[in-house]
């Protein structure tokens, strides 16, 4: 436990200094000079009795002792970020950070928002899309949702959403295919998942069908693709309902096949706050 005689300003500056891990950058941040924000970490370790940083000729890096402080100033220093901008304006709204793979985003959750702020006006989103990879604790995120298999280490997992994949395409497109096989004659756009056309293909009894075409890292971007006729796309059906009901998008086989679900995740190491628990709740619901 930290002692209650440490300085405010010092722990800020180290906390400043090893999230950029550069003294420079965090100077710049708390508007101090370096020389400045050198000496309160110098007075901190002194207190202390341990050694934060490792002094290197370029730059800096964090001792033992410093990365396992880090992580506890940083999530404090966030909280209380979040607690003062909650009580803003006279009232207060608990801030919920949450990381949103950019396809869940726009083909479900986005539609959805204002039913959740009726519910709880009382709660402040902060939402951030992110492409399916992402770091709860380094980016200072309460949750996030992702897809995958549920396996992440360290997170507690509530599945959220099924999602069958199945090809789609432009109308043009779609009109020249008649059975998987026929894939063979176009492109194949891709995702950063290797496996997912091979999968599909097994299951629609086309595995000869060699999977070639661009590789995308976003669902969304793979889908604008499609549509313009680019090639054919492999895209969770759920989260482009739109699309496929307005004819950008069609569907051209039945097949489908299930490659992962949606998820909320949070950190097992932090208490789930009672706003995550509303959220968590109204998501499932």
């Amino acid at each position: 436990m930290l002692r209650p005689q440490l300085p405010l300003n010092a722990l800020r500056a180290f906390e400043a200094a090893a999230r950029h891990l550069n003294f420079t950058r965090a100077a710049l941040e708390l508007c101090v000079s370096q020389a400045a924000l050198s000496h309160q970490i110098r007075g901190l370790e002194d207190r202390l009795g341990v050694v934060l940083f490792h002094r290197l000729p370029r730059g800096v890096a964090l001792t033992e002792e410093g990365a396992r402080l880090y992580p506890v100033l940083n999530e404090a220093f966030d909280r209380i970020s979040s607690g003062l901008g909650g009580v803003a304006g006279g009232r207060y709204r608990e801030v919920l950070s949450v990381g949103v793979v950019g396809t869940f985003a726009t083909g479900w959750l986005l539609p959805r928002l204002a039913d959740f702020n009726s519910r709880h006006p009382d709660i402040e989103l902060r939402l951030q899309t992110h492409n399916n990879r992402i770091d709860l604790a380094g980016e200072g995120l309460d949750l996030a949702i992702r897809f995958g298999d549920g396996d992440w280490q360290g997170q507690a997992c509530t599945p959220v959403l099924d999602a069958p994949f199945a090809p789609v395409c432009a109308p043009a497109l779609a009109r020249e295919l008649r059975e998987a096989r026929d894939l063979v004659q176009v492109s194949l756009l891709r995702s950063y998942r290797a496996d997912e056309w091979a999968r599909w293909l097994q299951a629609a009894g086309a595995a000869a069908v060699e999977a070639r075409g661009p590789v995308f890292d976003s669902s969304l971007t793979l889908a604008a693709a499609a549509a313009g006729g680019a090639g054919v796309a492999l895209l969770p059906l759920r989260m482009f309902e739109q699309d496929l009901a307005e004819g950008r998008l069609v569907q051209p086989f039945t097949q489908t096949v299930e490659l992962g679900r949606y998820w909320l995740t949070r950190l097992r190491s932090r208490a789930e706050s009672e706003a995550a628990r509303r959220f968590r709740e109204w998501l499932v619901s």
